[in-house]
């Protein structure tokens, strides 16, 4: 098998025209992969439908779609997984075929049968290959069959020490939901009934199987793209292995540091599982690739991927096109394009890592990424090597009922470490005024140097945190202070210039007051306080940061406007854009240079007395959903980090614990009930007894 390459057109068929011709496609999805889908469909001279829940009324996705039917409610449960309302809004807009995207009902064998039983076209392989691999349990039986290599289950209840470390996994569903791994005997039972839970109320299916877990492997997945005629081709290999939670953040393509023979082997499995399903479309094999370097089957993917763009970047084909037009019964040439150069993916969350990955909902202020194709673009040659698929825009809410993921930003070069800095370099430069990302974490991975390396495997990103999310040190001086600085001279600049944003040069500051003026702020994720005091005079600047502020000695002013501060640090000239968002509160400022990206909230000059909560209490971490509660009443003695209760926010599932050793005096929370950020959820009394 051959992997494939840049083309000027990225056609997929042959000669062969399609059997039907769709006219108007319904994605039933939403955010990211919607407006993904509506851009294909825009250059094939294809109509669009939307669908949207309640929260997503004034989304991106809606706005650019030609039409765009109500899903009454918010969760998921009440919308985008209602198979029924689906297919009557398909129906209902006139579309003929239905695009399911990824997630949600997108490997939903009886949707698939649902929508072709309403005459609609299904743009995704066939529902009985859906069902083939719905359950992994099954798919693993058909596999073995088949002679693809694989993990064989074990029996829980006989499972050894010697078993161990396993990995209790969901049959049905996908993105980590209901994976446990487990590497003490003891720990066994519990994981099970936690897997199994998370699992129904996930996928409505409880059911989990075990299996060993390969400690320090590598996740690799293989695209496939298959006809209707007998054609498979295999589109190369990707390296999923940067994980949080069991699920993906960073990939790329070519995989790299396998060798031929390993490569072969994956996409002759892969070839070899798409035929056995009879399977037609887009799809993805996925492998654990040991230590030794042997691969073991995980799962079929029965759509397309969320990462699928790395592989666009180097084939040059538009798979959202192939889907549309193998759906629309076209043959495939007999052989694949080959490859052109190296791809690299990560997925920006709003979320905060350092703070056990908890999602952060708000307003999504500014997105700005310099220099990346905003519209679409597959061939690296029609663009700087920068593709950007967002779900969300400046001006928009990021709300708690479904993922994280704000988009992800792709690099194509023609080697790996030139496609890694390109990435690395747009991450840095990202404009993003809003809720906490993951941002930082993906800049300083890039850089690490076993992933410039390539010394990867499933617990690169566990076994790295703390220095991927650590405070400044030796190694990550506090850039942060100099932010303040300037975000503190931009607000001088702000109240003393009713003319607007005329920059004031040393020399020309008026109303200088005799006293310092001394500025608070607290920065974001990592909490760190800087009270600035400064004088601007003919001397120049006079600057001191107080306790956590640092040393301002070599720092000269060279200009400072309400939204643009330049500053000469150690004879080394640094711009600053400041951004300050006073409806929120308290007032949020970011901060934004190639030096450096910070975000602070404003604190008043005199802290406020503290609003008090009972020592002990547990608060809820983000806004989200009770989904269960430890077999614990008030009354109960408690162990300090015993699971309490476990909060669901934007499709992840968190423990909150007991603060400390004691008794457990109130339990305010029940299962089902909403909670704001900060709402007390429990409160144990610390045990003093010696």
């Amino acid at each position: 098998m051959t992997d494939a390459t840049t083309t000027s057109t990225g056609d997929t068929s042959s000669d062969a025209g399609p059997a039907r011709q769709i006219r108007s496609v319904l994605v039933a999805n939403r955010g990211e992969i919607a407006r993904r889908v509506f851009r294909t469909c825009r250059s094939l001279g294809i109509a669009t439908v939307a669908v949207y829940a309640d929260a997503d009324a004034e989304a991106a996705h809606v706005r650019e779609a030609d039409a765009a039917v109500r899903l009454p409610g918010n969760a998921p449960a009440d919308t985008y997984l209602r198979a029924d309302l689906l297919v009557a809004a398909a129906l209902a807009a006139g579309a003929d075929a239905v695009h399911p995207g990824y997630g949600f009902l997108s490997e939903n064998a009886d949707f698939a049968r649902a929508v072709t039983a309403a005459g609609l076209v299904w743009i995704g392989p066939p529902p009985d290959a859906v069902e083939a691999m719905g359950s992994k349990t099954r798919a693993k039986e058909l596999m073995a069959e088949a002679g693809v290599p694989l993990f064989a289950a074990l029996d829980p209840g006989r499972v050894t020490a010697a078993d161990l470390p396993l990995l209790v996994k969901a049959a049905a569903g996908g993105g980590g939901r209901g994976m446990r791994v487990v590497r003490e005997m003891a720990a066994l039972d519990g994981e099970l009934t936690a897997a199994r839970a998370e699992a129904a109320a996930a996928f409505g299916d409880g059911e989990v199987f075990v299996e060993p877990y390969a400690e320090g492997a590598r996740h690799i997945e293989v695209q496939v793209l298959a006809d209707a005629h007998g054609t498979v081709w295999v589109l190369g290999e990707r390296d999923c292995s940067l994980q949080r939670r069991h699920q993906k953040v960073i990939e790329e393509t070519p995989a790299p540091g396998i060798g031929d023979g390993l490569r072969r082997d994956l996409h002759e499995a892969a070839a070899r599982a798409t035929r056995t399903i009879g399977y037609t479309g887009a799809g993805t094999v996925e492998f654990l690739v040991s230590r030794d370097g042997r691969p073991y089957f995980l799962e079929m993917n029965t759509r397309l991927q969320v990462e699928h763009p790395v592989t666009e970047c180097v084939t040059g084909l538009d798979l959202v096109a192939a889907q549309i037009r193998v759906a629309e019964g076209a043959a495939l040439d007999p052989s694949p394009p080959p490859s052109r150069g190296h791809a690299v993916e990560a997925r920006l969350y709003a979320e905060d890592p350092g703070r056990d990955w908890q999602p952060q909902p708000g307003a999504l202020h500014r997105f700005e990424l310099p220099d990346v194709d905003t519209e679409f673009a597959v061939l690296p040659e029609r663009t700087a090597g920068l593709r950007l698929d967002a779900g969300v825009v400046g001006g928009e809410a990021i709300g708690v009922h479904y993922d994280p993921m704000l988009a992800k930003v792709i690099a194509w070069a023609p080697t790996r470490a030139e496609a890694v800095r390109r990435l690395a370099h747009a991450l840095e430069r990202a404009r993003l005024h809003g809720p906490v990302t993951n941002r930082d974490l993906l800049v300083r991975a890039l850089r690490h140097p076993d992933f410039g390396a390539a010394r990867l495997d499933t617990g690169f990103l566990g076994r790295h945190l703390p220095a991927l999310t650590g405070a400044a040190g030796p190694e990550t001086p506090d850039r942060g202070r100099f932010a303040a600085l300037a975000a503190a001279l931009a607000d001088t600049a702000r109240r003393t210039s009713a003319a607007g944003p005329v920059p004031v040069r040393l020399g020309g500051w008026r109303n200088v007051p005799s006293q310092p003026q001394v500025k608070r702020f607290r920065g974001e994720p990592d909490g760190r306080e800087y009270e600035i005091g400064y004088r601007l005079g003919r001397a120049g600047l006079d600057a001191t940061g107080g306790e956590g502020g640092g040393d301002y000695a070599g720092v000269r002013l060279v200009s400072a406007a309400p939204h643009r501060v330049v500053l000469d640090i150690d004879g080394v000239r640094r711009t600053f854009e400041v951004a300050a968002y006073a409806d929120t509160s308290p007032v949020r400022v970011f901060v934004d240079s190639p030096f450096v990206s910070s975000a602070f909230s404003v604190l008043p000059r005199f802290a406020p007395p503290q609003e008090q909560t009972p020592q002990g209490s547990l608060l809820a971490p983000m806004p989200g959903t009770v989904i269960r509660i430890g077999e614990f009443s008030p009354g109960d003695r408690v162990e300090k980090g015993r699971p309490l209760l476990w909060l669901e926010a934007m499709k992840m599932e968190h423990v909150i614990t007991a603060p400390t050793t004691g008794t457990l005096t109130e339990l305010t929370a029940e299962v089902g009930r909403q909670v704001d950020v900060g709402a007390v959820l429990a409160v144990v009394k610390e045990d003093t007894t010696p």
